[in-house]
């Protein structure tokens, strides 16, 4: 049963739901900074980057996922992220997240003229946020 200060939690990407339930705080990265949101929590829609998305469940239980980016909506009873993609740590290759992390890495300091900086960016954030969550 839910307690009072917990909230609906869905985590939604384009493959499955990945989670359903309540929770009774949910902390994430946005485009503007990490935030960690409550039961009553003001309205509002962010825009996440990748990182450590980290579930506190009744009774002080905590899960984290990998999440790699998407949408949050915030309302007063339900928090609902749609992700563009979503891992728990079993999940997660570690070495090739790790050959990703370097190649990432690369591809920044070659500095070619073909190079798209933000999408090498966001591939290493992708990676370095894998292999925190799989630790």
């Amino acid at each position: 049963m839910a307690s009072e200060k917990s909230f609906e939690l869905r985590i939604i990407t384009p493959d499955r739901v990945f989670y359903e339930g309540s929770a009774e705080m949910v902390e994430m990265d946005t485009r503007e900074g990490a935030i960690g949101v409550y039961k009553s929590h003001v309205p509002t829609t962010c825009i996440l980057r990748p990182g450590i998305l980290t579930i506190h469940l009744e009774g002080g239980e905590e899960k984290q996922a990998a999440l790699h980016g998407g949408f949050v909506e915030i309302l007063k009873e339900s928090v609902t992220v749609l992700a563009e993609a979503a891992e728990w740590p079993g999940e997660i290759d570690v070495e090739r997240a790790k050959q990703a992390k370097e190649r990432a890495e690369a591809r920044l300091q070659a500095h070619n003229e073909d190079l798209d900086p933000l999408r090498a960016e966001m591939a290493l954030r992708r990676a370095v946020t894998r292999i925190k969550a799989a630790k």
